[in-house]
């Protein structure tokens, strides 16, 4: 199951798919009634969070909402450059 849910996202496409992709993405938010202030809003707070333990490159950061027929993931993709000592 998760083979093809990964191979739906990060498998080679086309023009067609891609845009087929998009569409879909529109549907999850749609559908979730997520809105983009919202996600922007929780960025901000995971960045908060995460920064009190590494420092990260937050230009990178990418903040996505993947969704298969079964379940909706929140994943968040950022470079970390170091831990942060206490």
């Amino acid at each position: 199951m998760f083979n093809d849910f990964f191979s739906k996202f990060f498998g080679r496409q086309g023009s067609k798919d891609t845009a087929k992709k998009r569409l879909k993405f529109a549907l999850v938010y749609d559908k979730l009634e997520i809105s983009d202030d919202l996600l922007n809003d929780l960025q901000r707070d995971v960045v908060e969070v995460i920064s009190k333990y590494f420092e990260i490159d937050t230009t990178a950061m990418k903040l996505d909402i993947k969704r298969s027929d079964e379940l909706s993931a929140l994943v968040l993709n950022t470079p970390i450059l170091s831990a942060k000592r206490r």
